[in-house]
């Protein structure tokens, strides 16, 4: 199926969230995710079915400043 992550289409084949992190080579703590603009705890990854046209947006903890 095809859905946005962080701005930019892809086909992917994972069913959840957490697949797809995985896949990404996210770990599940590492980063804070949304899908179509609603943030999506790290509880609720596990369980939550990705569909076809969602917008996936990953956000990792930046250090520096």
């Amino acid at each position: 199926m095809r859905i946005r992550i962080n701005g930019e289409e892809q086909q992917v084949d994972c069913r959840t969230l957490q697949e797809l992190l995985e896949d990404l080579g996210h770990g599940p703590s590492t980063v804070a995710t949304a899908v179509n603009q609603e943030f999506v705890p790290i509880g609720e990854r596990r369980e939550f079915t990705l569909s076809a046209d969602d917008s996936v947006d990953i956000i990792a903890p930046m250090s520096g400043g």
